[in-house]
C-alpha cells in the first residue's frame, strides 16, 4: 500500500459527499425487500437518463464507466494524459458511476491519481470489488482500495465473480456498519455462475448485482432480471459491447433510419440504449481509453428511451444484419 494521500482523499470525499447530499440515501434492513422501484427513473433538468436504485430515492445516470484493461496503464504518462481526457468527457457529459477492481492491475492506482489531479471532475459514485480467496486478504484489499481511490468510503463494494462470497459478504456487512461502504453487491461475468448468483439474490440481503447483459447475451432476462425487480436489487450491466464483438458484427453497416428518432447517432448508442431501456437495469459500464468513444457512449444518456416494441425492433434489425 502506498503512502496515504490526504489532499486527494479530501478532494474525492467532497465529490462523494456532494453526490450523497444530492440524493436521499438509506441502508436497507436484512429482511425481504419491499415494493418494486419505478422501472424508469425521471430525467433531470438536463435530460440525462437516470435510473432509481431500487429501494431508495437515489438515482444513477444510466451510463457509467468500467476500467478493465483501459486504466491498467501504470506510470505511462502519455496513456494517463489520454485517460484524463476520457474522464473529463465522461463528467462533462453526465457521467458519475465508475467501476473498478483489484483484479484490474494498476487501474485503481491510476484512477485515484487522475481523479485527484482533476479540478473539473463531477460527483463520483465509486464502485470497486474484493477479489481474493483469503478472507483476511479481502479486508486488506478494501483498505488498499480506499487509499488508492483516495476516499473514506465506497458507494459500492462488490464481491468479484463470487470468489469466497460467503466470507466476504460478512466482511462487507461489517465494513458497511463501520461506515466504509454504502451499498453491497456481487458480480459475475460468466453465464455458468448464474445459478449461484440466483441463489444469492434469493437468500441474501444485497443491494447490487453486476452481470453480463447486452443485445446478444440476454440470458439474464429469463430469471435474474425479473428476480432483481422482485427483490429490489440494482443491476449493473457489464460487457455491453460483448468485448467489441458487436462492433465487428455491424462494421460497415448503416444504422436503421428510425434510430434517429431515439437520439441514436452510432452503434455504441444503439447497443447501450437497448441495455439501459430494460426496466431492471440500473446502469451499464462500457470501458474505453479513447475520448471520441467516450463521447459516443455518453450520448446514449440523452434522447427518448426505447419502449418494449422498439426494443423488439432493435433486436430484429440486428438479426437481419
Amino acid at each position: 500500500m502506498r503512502p496515504f494521500d490526504t489532499r486527494r482523499r479530501q478532494f474525492l470525499q467532497r465529490m462523494a459527499d456532494g453526490a450523497v447530499a444530492a440524493a436521499a440515501w438509506r441502508l436497507r434492513g436484512l429482511g425481504v425487500a419491499g415494493a418494486l422501484a419505478a422501472p424508469v427513473a425521471a430525467h433531470g433538468s438536463d435530460d440525462v437518463h437516470r435510473k432509481t436504485i431500487p429501494g431508495t430515492d437515489e438515482t444513477l445516470n444510466a451510463i457509467g464507466m468500467g476500467t478493465y484493461i483501459t486504466f491498467n496503464v501504470g506510470p505511462d504518462d502519455g496513456a494517463r494524459e489520454s485517460l484524463t481526457d476520457v474522464l473529463r468527457t465522461f463528467f462533462a457529459m453526465g457521467g458519475g458511476m465508475i467501476d473498478s477492481s483489484p483484479m484490474y492491475g494498476t487501474a485503481e492506482d491510476v484512477l485515484g491519481d487522475l481523479l485527484g489531479e482533476m479540478d473539473d471532475a463531477g460527483p463520483v459514485f465509486s464502485a470497486t470489488k474484493v477479489w481474493t480467496r483469503s478472507t483476511g486478504e479481502g479486508r486488506e484489499q478494501i483498505d488498499a482500495s480506499l487509499d488508492l481511490w483516495g476516499v473514506d468510503r465506497f458507494d459500492l463494494m462488490q464481491i468479484h465473480n463470487l470468489v469466497n462470497w460467503e466470507a466476504h459478504l460478512e466482511t462487507l456487512r461489517e465494513r458497511r456498519a463501520d461506515g466504509d461502504i454504502r451499498y453491497i453487491g456481487v458480480t459475475t461475468s460468466h453465464g455458468r455462475r448464474h445459478d449461484a448468483l440466483e441463489r444469492i439474490m434469493r437468500d441474501e440481503a444485497i443491494d447490487f448485482v453486476q452481470l453480463t447483459y447486452n443485445i446478444v447475451d440476454r440470458e439474464a432476462e429469463e430469471r435474474l432480471l425479473p428476480l432483481a425487480r422482485e427483490r429490489d436489487i440494482a443491476v449493473i450491466a457489464n460487457r455491453p459491447f460483448q468485448r467489441g464483438n458487436l462492433f465487428d458484427r455491424v462494421n460497415g453497416k448503416p444504422l436503421p433510419g428510425w434510430a434517429a428518432d431515439y437520439g441514436i447517432e452510432n452503434w455504441a448508442q444503439y447497443f447501450l440504449k437497448f441495455i439501459t431501456s430494460h426496466d431492471a437495469i440500473t446502469c451499464a459500464i462500457p470501458a474505453t481509453s479513447r475520448e471520441e468513444h467516450m463521447r459516443e457512449n455518453m450520448g446514449a444518456l440523452r434522447g427518448p428511451v426505447p419502449d418494449a416494441s422498439v426494443r423488439e425492433r432493435m433486436l430484429e434489425e440486428l438479426q437481419r444484419l
